[in-house]
């Protein structure tokens, strides 16, 4: 029980990360321009319905 209760923890917590890094992802590629987007086969929509956050560098 304490092994499946340690590994959910995990799996949750992987699961968080991996959000956190498609939103992360998805605010870097939004500073590309319109062509770039297209070329890469996605669209500035898609990226906000899939949620991003701002990447400041």
């Amino acid at each position: 029980m304490a092994n499946s209760m340690f590994r959910n923890a995990m799996n949750r917590m992987a699961q968080a990360r991996e959000k956190q890094v498609s939103r992360y992802v998805n605010g870097a590629l939004m500073s590309l321009d319109d062509e770039t987007l297209k070329n890469l086969g996605t669209s500035r929509e898609e990226l906000r319905r899939k949620g991003a956050t701002p990447c400041f560098f």
